[in-house]
């Protein structure tokens, strides 16, 4: 049975897709079978792994409002091991087609549930809110992951988020987790990305990853190719932070036997 994993944070531009296309990507290249399903309706985790979502014509939406089989939708990406769900920009409209239905927070559900046990991992990006389609991917969900930009503004609604999380907890999915908060967009040489980093972990503690996502150009760069960044430069700075955050997932799950030397890659700075 795979393990699901949302990718969730209201705000917008804190590497919620490069994580979840990357992660995914990293777990197929360690040859766990993943699945990512794009759940905004941006469609940018789908374009990332090399489809033009305009030519999408059944997606994650039909799933979700018509009860179609995912099996039928499920794309292969160039990345062995790795599958998506795609999207389409008609996600819009499903909050407001299932807002009336029983069990409306549950959809998703029914959807990861014909499909958890074809893969070691799916991954969920959700949409930069926390509408009913974010909820139904946490309450899908055995545990979430919250990216955190290196910036001023980096804890700006975090709180509402977790408040979210709890009421998902409380009354929708209690075994749901938080996986950890992922610091990301991180520039070693600035002063208020290290600031941002101390805070976080002060405020949060155990929770936080201990793999920070430093910027890069690579990693950049990589969605404009369609290509993962393991696919696009899997020697680059991107590449080996989604690797170390993969071991470092895998350590926590008790799904690895790296020791401790072992758990994570050194990078250099950033080219």
């Amino acid at each position: 049975m795979g393990k699901i994993i949302s990718i969730a944070n209201q705000k917008g531009g804190v590497g919620k897709t490069t994580t979840a296309i990357n992660l995914g990507a990293s777990f197929a290249v360690l040859e766990h079978k993943t699945l990512i399903i794009d759940a905004d309706p941006q469609a940018n985790a789908t374009a990332g792994v090399g489809f033009d979502p305009k030519n999408i014509k059944t997606s994650i939406y039909e799933c979700v409002i018509d009860d179609i089989e995912p099996r039928n939708i499920i794309l292969q990406t160039k990345t062995p091991n790795l599958d998506i769900l795609p999207a389409h920009i008609d996600l819009v409209g499903a909050e407001i087609e299932i807002i009336n239905m029983p069990n409306r927070e549950k959809m998703m559900r029914k959807v990861t549930n014909k499909i958890k046990d074809d893969y070691d991992f799916i991954i969920i990006d959700c949409s930069p809110s926390l509408g009913l389609i974010t909820v139904n991917a946490l309450t899908a969900s055995d545990s979430v992951i919250i990216p955190v930009q290196c910036e001023y503004f980096a804890l700006e609604g975090l709180g509402k988020l977790l408040n979210t999380i709890k009421i998902v907890q409380s009354r929708l999915n209690p075994e749901l987790d938080i996986e950890g908060i992922l610091l990301t967009m991180h520039d070693q040489r600035l002063r208020l990305s290290k600031q941002v980093v101390e805070e976080v972990k002060t405020h949060f503690q155990q929770i936080v990853f201990e793999t920070i996502i430093n910027r890069n150009i690579r990693l950049s760069e990589a969605p404009s190719f369609g290509e993962t960044i393991i696919m696009h430069d899997a020697e680059s700075t991107g590449a080996i932070n989604y690797l170390n955050l993969t071991r470092e997932i895998l350590q926590n799950n008790n799904m690895t036997n790296v020791n401790q030397a072992e758990k994570q890659i050194n990078v250099s700075d950033d080219e």
